[in-house]
């Protein structure tokens, strides 16, 4: 693990990203999807036990909407935030989120094509919140993305264009394609001039956030510890900033990323974004080269460690988890790979105050298979 030198106390400058204040703001319009309601907060006694830890809570993002991942969350959230601009500039007067499904602004959307590129879960969220309000979507994916990805991303009625030897290959390709069609893109990682959409994908990710910490807070209380885990650091930024403007600085947030692709570790490193080399992992979800900027830049003020951790032990606390009942595939449980990782070691644990009154928090990102439930109704 890494300790992160640069850490400061949250302020307006991160209040201004990501707060409280902009999960209340996001919730009108993810509520627009039909199957929007909370996930569960799951408690891993056994687990805690294991560890000697007080306790162990783990959000349960596998069910969200009936799409397998949190990622719907941001999706809906940033592509209703298009719609409804760009309908307002047409019709020439505001908006309001419930007029978003209406005939006016659906006759508005049909004409609006969003493109991105995904491991996956970002392009179904893109896609079904794009089926959602009358829009299309075109999704790129890399060669290492599975055939089972592409049949979903069907499912929702999004185009499918397989392309690129990776990520970030596919994700040059779908801001290529963007600019030359005039389509929209929708990325979820930010960088020097696109900051907008996927600042509004990272607040749709705060819902998540305030509902596991509405559930502690009827409970014991806040978490003492914080454990999330890594790809572009969206997820990760998201909860970092939530969590730092509701429960303060008195709790320990520590971000996971696979050895395989070590860049916020290397950015943390270096003091600015990086793009790493990496090696081959079969984290895919959590495969990503280079950090992104909004994120990283959250995650280094906030953010109070890094952590590495193998795919082994990824897939190692995938099982542990299923057995415990919590069933994720291999990169929702790398934040529990990271903790597991760390409370064996006992000089880590004193260093972070990891000791058998803690109370852990982690995100369950994505479900080990994909649900077969079929898309949003109009």
């Amino acid at each position: 693990m890494q300790l992160n030198p640069a850490r400061v106390s949250y302020a307006a400058v991160d209040r201004a990203l990501i707060g409280r204040g902009h999960a209340a703001a996001a919730r009108p319009y993810v509520a627009l999807h039909p199957r929007h309601e909370a996930t569960p907060l799951l408690p891993l006694a056994s687990l805690a036990r294991e560890l000697d830890v007080g306790a162990i809570h783990l959000k349960a993002e596998g069910g969200r909407m009936g799409l397998g991942s949190f990622k719907p969350l941001g999706g809906v959230h940033a592509v209703a935030r298009l719609i409804q601009a760009h309908a307002a500039r047409r019709l020439g007067l505001p908006v309001l989120p419930t007029e978003l499904r209406s005939s006016a602004v659906r006759s508005i959307a049909d004409g609006l094509t969003f493109v991105c590129a995904s491991a996956g879960n970002h392009g179904l969220a893109v896609a079904a919140a794009a089926q959602l309000f009358g829009a299309t979507a075109v999704v790129f994916i890399s060669e290492t993305v599975p055939e089972s990805f592409v049949e979903r991303l069907g499912r929702q009625g999004a185009r499918v264009v397989r392309m690129g030897a990776d990520y970030e290959a596919s994700m040059a390709e779908a801001a290529a394609a963007a600019d030359h069609n005039g389509w929209i893109l929708v990325a979820d990682s930010s960088w020097p001039g696109y900051t907008d959409i996927p600042l509004d994908i990272m607040r749709g990710y705060t819902l998540l956030l305030d509902e596991a910490a509405d559930a502690l807070d009827r409970m014991a209380g806040p978490a003492s510890h914080v454990f999330v885990q890594v790809g572009v650091g969206g997820l990760a930024a998201a909860a970092a900033g939530y969590l730092r403007d509701r429960w303060g600085d008195g709790f320990t947030f520590i971000a996971v990323e696979p050895a395989g692709a070590p860049c916020l570790v290397e950015s943390a490193r270096v003091g600015h974004p990086v793009r790493v080399v990496g090696a081959p992992t079969t984290l895919g979800r959590l495969d990503c080269k280079e950090p992104s900027l909004v994120a990283f830049e959250l995650l280094a003020r906030l953010a109070d460690g890094f952590m590495i951790i193998s795919d082994a032990q990824a897939a190692a606390a995938a099982r542990r988890l299923t057995e415990t009942g919590a069933p994720l595939s291999a990169c929702g449980a790398a934040g529990a790979a990271g903790l597991i990782a760390l409370a064996g070691d006992a000089s880590l644990r004193r260093a972070i105050g990891l000791d058998a009154g803690a109370r852990v928090l982690l995100i369950g990102s994505e479900a080990p298979a994909a649900p077969t439930l079929e898309p949003p109704g109009e």
